[in-house]
């Protein structure tokens, strides 16, 4: 598990009892659960989705499938833990929904409008998610899944439906372009 998912114990034993109370259909300790996740949650997503309005639809979509999955969480592993899987799973599904509704609306085979877009982005985002956000769709939330979020190859081939090999391909080329990009940025701003 990564950093960025770990909770204080005492928080996950909060966690397990609000489950429990949600479970039982007490929409409060829910609330509680999706006040204490959706930061965490929402990061994970944008690094995914590259911009902020599908970002808040697909984390929307994500408490909504944990509301409806909660039954199903067995306590085998911390509720973090299943959290950001069920998290991964739908954020993954939802952008390829968008992605291939959106191919019907692309106006321009202008390669470097997909920069510009990103460019766009606004100021309060760091340089390396700005960069993050250039890198083509696949190889985007290959190294999200790796890097960010501390996924084992063999997982985010899973999750991707790719093989291990091209996972581990994309985060070489990835942080490649990034390097470069980062070497280039302090390049051109020296």
């Amino acid at each position: 598990m990564t950093a960025a998912l770990q909770l204080q114990p005492e928080l996950e034993d909060s966690d397990t009892d609000l489950v429990a109370q949600a479970v039982q259909g007490n929409s409060q300790a829910f609330r509680q659960l999706f006040d204490r996740h959706y930061r965490r949650i929402y990061a994970l997503v944008w690094r995914l989705a590259g911009d902020h309005d599908s970002a808040h639809d697909v984390t929307q979509e994500v408490f909504i499938k944990v509301w409806r999955s909660l039954t199903s969480f067995r306590g085998e592993s911390k509720f973090s833990t299943w959290l950001h899987t069920v998290a991964t799973r739908v954020a993954i599904s939802e952008l390829r929904k968008q992605k291939r509704w959106q191919q019907g609306l692309v106006l321009t085979d202008d390669p470097t409008y997909s920069e510009q877009l990103a460019g766009a982005q606004s100021t309060d985002v760091s340089l390396l998610d700005r960069l993050i956000l250039r890198l083509p769709v696949q190889m985007r939330w290959v190294f999200v899944l790796h890097c960010i979020e501390g996924l084992r190859h063999e997982e985010v081939a899973q999750e991707l439906g790719i093989a291990v090999g091209t996972s581990k391909t994309q985060v070489h080329r990835a942080r490649a372009l990034l390097e470069e990009w980062l070497s280039d940025d302090t390049t051109n701003n020296s």
